[in-house]
């Protein structure tokens, strides 16, 4: 496996594993992938781990975040020996050879989506490198999108990589700012500063709802079942209340169909994002939080609950609108 490795400021450590999984074998991968979660939140320091599927389009890349409290901890589990049979275990499901990169110190990447790039500097030339990439973040501060950007220094002794992760509100401003002749023009003058790079890509379906505030010691994005499950629970009365209110009010104005779909939706999404959505993830908190659950027990208990929530909420509402 070829590992990077960068340093910021901090303690916390992160692991960003990318691997092309074999045509055929992606169910076969993820029940492997959850073997190895499972071990993995049996190490000390371990805060969360997200999978990422690869996206449309893209080659059948997945993506694995690990988070731990400290790099010492994280570096006890990639030399494990426990980790290093997984590896052994899974190697058929592999197309080529998994890259890592590690990332010591800065904000845990929870944002919609993010891509890290990681960039062999060629020796003597890192002052001259990070005024380089001091320019591409000027740059990048101008476009659509831009949600910030972090630089992470080699971490000595482990391994050599410069990374920089960089978060976009959505895919596609990401996906922008990748093809643009802007980055283009930059890369070719940045060339003289460092050999190969790579680009990997996280993503999360519903990221924006689950942030669990700043500085959160218990930090990571839930799966996507449980994410898609928790807004669901929201997002059901939230449309029959507006349905049941603003719906009527729009039918006896004689407002359009079409304006009256749109203005529903603005108010939908205006009441999940500053209201009923920061209460469910607190509220479940306990099953969300990867660093929380860690047992198939809550795994399965707070499926359970958001189950019975779905039927007293459509209980209510079948007896109140019939």
């Amino acid at each position: 496996m070829n590992t990077r490795a960068s340093r910021g400021p901090g303690g916390s450590a992160t692991v960003v594993i990318s691997q092309r999984v074999r045509a055929g074998r992606d169910e076969d991968y993820k029940r492997w992938q959850e073997k190895t979660n499972e071990v993995a939140r049996g190490f000390d320091g371990f805060q969360g781990t997200e999978l990422y599927p690869p996206a449309s389009g893209e080659e059948n890349e997945w993506v694995v975040v690990f988070r731990f409290s400290h790099v010492e901890q994280l570096t006890k589990w990639l030399d494990s020996h426990a980790r290093r049979q997984l590896l052994d275990e899974g190697r058929p499901l592999f197309d080529g050879t998994p890259t890592q990169e590690v990332l010591s110190g800065g904000t845990p990447t929870e944002d919609v989506v993010t891509a890290v790039v990681s960039h062999d500097v060629r020796p003597g030339r890192e002052q001259e490198f990070m005024h380089w990439q001091d320019k591409i973040l000027r740059e990048q501060e101008r476009r659509p999108g831009f949600m910030g950007s972090e630089l992470f220094r080699p971490v000595q002794g482990i391994q050599d990589r410069w990374v920089v992760a960089f978060r976009f509100d959505t895919r596609e401003h990401l996906e922008e700012w990748l093809g643009s002749e802007a980055r283009e023009k930059l890369l070719a003058e940045g060339r003289e500063y460092f050999g190969s790079y790579d680009v990997r890509k996280i993503g999360s379906a519903f990221g924006a709802w689950f942030r669990f505030g700043e500085g959160a010691q218990e930090g990571g994005t839930p799966p996507n079942w449980k994410q898609a499950m928790s807004v669901v629970l929201a997002l059901y009365p939230t449309v029959m209340i507006l349905n049941l209110t603003v719906g009527d009010w729009f039918t006896r104005l004689g407002v359009p169909g079409y304006l009256a779909l749109f203005i529903s939706n603005v108010l939908s999404v205006s009441v999940l994002t500053w209201l009923l959505m920061p209460l469910v993830t607190r509220a479940l908190a306990f099953w969300l939080l990867p660093a929380r659950a860690r047992s198939a027990r809550v795994h399965i208990a707070g499926a359970a609950l958001v189950a019975v929530c779905y039927l007293v909420i459509i209980a209510v509402f079948g007896l109140t609108t019939s």
